[in-house]
C-alpha cells in the first residue's frame, strides 16, 4: 500500500490523495483543497509548532518517550562519558567524530581566537556596573558584525569557517569578560594552555596568582554540562537561528538573535527557576506540603517535564552524577537535600506520574552553577556558550539546505473586514 494520506473535504464531497514521507504531509499539499477557484486553500494552524516540522535534519535525534538524546547519532551517556566539549562540538559541526589529527588542528583553529579586540573591552565598559551579563553577552555577540565584515561573505566556505572559529573560541571570553565586569574587577586574559572549561574557569575566577590552578573535578563537571547543552533539535532559539539565518544576514546578527531567545526565563533561565523555588520551599520538611499546593494548582513544580520528554530528561541524569561530584569538591548544597526529596515525593506521586512529569535538565544544573561559584545572573550566559555549536551547526545546515526559504509563516487574519477611513472631527 502506498503511502498517501486520503482526505474527504465535507464541504464540497471532494477527495485528495496527498503523499506521506518519513510521517509527514508537507503543508503546502493542502493548498489544493478549496471550497471554490478564488479560495486560497486549506491551511493549518499550529500556534507554537506543537506538531509541525520545519525542517530536515541530520544533528540531533529525540525520542523523548523512550527518554532518548543523540547528536548525529551518538547517544549523549556516551559523548558525557568520554567525549569532550570541542570534539563534540566538531561532531555536531561536521558530522563525525575527528580523528586525532583533526581535533589536534580543530583545538589549535579554536585557541588562536580566544582574545578580544580591544575595543570589543571599550564597548563593554559601556554598560552599567550591574547590566544583566546575558544582555551583555547577547550584544557583544551582535557587535561581532561590525568588527568582522567578511562574516557576510555566508556561501563562502571558507570564510564560514573562520567564523565558526572565532565564535566558539571568542564566546567563553565575552562571558567571562561580562561576568568580570559585573562585579568590577578586571578582565583577565585567555591562557591557552589550558583546556577549554579550564580557560574559561581561569578568566572568570583567577585572582592574584601568575598561573590559575583548575580544579580537574570542577573543569570535568563543566565539560560535561557543556557537552549536554551543545543542541537540542529545533527549540526556541535554534528556531531563532535558523529563521533570522534565513535571511541571509552574517552568523553573528543571527546568533545574538538567538541568544536573545535563550535570555527569556522560560528558556535559558528555568534553571534560575528552580533554584528560587527551592530556597522558597526552604526545608526538606516543607517539601510535602509544597506538593500538596503544587497539585491543588497554588504553584509550579518546576525543573519538572518537558515539551520533548515524556519520560526522565537523559540528560538530568547525568548531571545528577555529576553534581555528586562537585559538592565533593565544593560541599554539599543544602537545596540538594530538598531537591532530592522533591524528586523522590513526585516520582511516586500518581499525580506527577501520569502527567509524566519527571526531573529535566534544569532541575540539577543550576544547583551545580551555584556550587562552583556563579551567580544566578550567569546561569543562560553558561547556557549560550556550549549552545553556540549547535546554533551554527543548525545555521550552516539551514544555509545550504536547497528546500529552504526565508521564514516567513502564514496567519489566520480576524480582524475587521474593510472599512472606510473616518475624518478625526467625526469619529466618536
Amino acid at each position: 500500500m502506498a503511502d498517501t494520506l486520503t482526505i474527504t473535504d465535507n464541504r464540497t464531497g471532494k477527495q485528495f490523495e496527498l503523499p506521506i514521507t518519513d510521517g509527514t504531509i508537507r503543508a503546502v499539499d493542502l493548498r489544493q483543497i478549496k471550497t471554490a477557484a478564488d479560495d486560497p486553500g486549506l491551511m493549518t494552524y499550529d500556534p507554537a509548532f506543537m506538531n509541525t516540522a520545519c525542517c530536515r535534519s541530520r544533528i540531533t535525534f529525540i525520542d523523548g518517550d523512550k527518554g532518548i538524546l543523540e547528536y548525529r547519532g551518538y547517544p549523549i551517556e556516551q559523548l558525557a562519558e568520554r567525549s569532550t566539549y570541542l570534539e563534540t562540538a566538531y561532531l555536531v559541526l561536521f558530522g563525525e567524530l575527528p580523528t586525532a589529527a583533526q581535533l589536534d588542528t580543530w583545538q589549535r583553529d579554536i585557541i588562536v581566537h580566544t582574545m578580544l579586540h580591544e575595543n570589543i573591552k571599550k564597548l563593554m565598559e559601556g554598560f552599567q556596573y550591574d547590566a544583566h551579563p546575558m544582555a551583555v553577552f547577547l550584544s557583544m555577540v551582535g557587535a561581532f558584525s561590525s568588527f568582522y565584515p567578511d562574516a557576510k561573505q555566508i556561501f563562502d566556505e571558507q570564510s564560514r569557517r573562520k567564523q565558526i572559529h572565532r565564535l566558539i573560541a571568542k564566546v567563553p571570553t565575552i562571558a567571562a569578560y561580562a561576568y568580570r565586569h559585573s562585579i568590577g574587577r578586571p578582565y583577565n586574559q585567555p591562557d591557552n594552555d589550558l583546556s577549554f572549561t579550564g580557560n574559561f574557569l581561569n578568566m572568570l575566577f583567577r585572582m592574584t596568582e601568575l598561573k590559575y590552578t583548575v580544579n580537574p573535578v570542577l573543569e570535568r563537571a563543566l565539560d560535561v554540562l557543556f557537552i549536554l547543552h551543545v543542541d537540542h533539535e529545533q527549540n526556541c532559539s535554534t528556531s531563532a537561528m535558523r529563521n533570522i539565518g534565513s535571511s541571509h544576514v552574517d552568523p553573528y546578527s543571527a546568533m545574538a538573535g538567538a541568544a536573545a531567545a535563550l535570555y527569556g526565563p522560560l528558556h535559558g533561565g528555568a534553571n534560575e527557576a528552580v533554584l528560587r523555588m527551592l530556597n522558597e520551599i526552604g526545608h526538606v520538611n516543607n517539601v510535602p506540603g509544597f506538593i500538596k499546593r503544587v497539585k491543588a494548582g497554588e504553584g509550579r513544580l518546576m525543573g519538572f517535564g518537558h515539551r520533548i520528554y515524556k519520560s526522565y530528561d537523559p540528560r538530568a541524569k547525568i548531571i545528577k552524577r555529576t553534581a555528586d561530584q562537585v559538592f565533593e569538591v565544593t560541599g554539599r548544597n543544602p537545596l540538594l537535600d530538598i531537591a532530592i526529596e522533591l524528586e523522590r515525593i513526585a516520582l511516586q506521586d500518581d499525580y506527577f506520574v501520569t502527567r509524566k512529569l519527571y526531573p529535566n535538565v534544569d532541575f540539577y544544573s543550576g544547583l551545580i552553577y551555584q556550587a562552583m561559584g556563579f551567580p544566578v545572573t550567569m546561569f543562560p550566559v553558561l547556557f549560550a556558550i556550549p549552545r553556540t555549536a549547535g546554533w551554527i551547526a543548525q545555521w550552516e545546515e539551514m544555509l545550504l539546505d536547497p528546500e529552504q526559504k526565508i521564514a516567513r509563516p502564514r496567519q489566520i487574519y480576524i480582524g475587521p473586514c474593510k472599512r472606510d477611513y473616518v475624518a478625526l472631527d467625526k469619529r466618536k
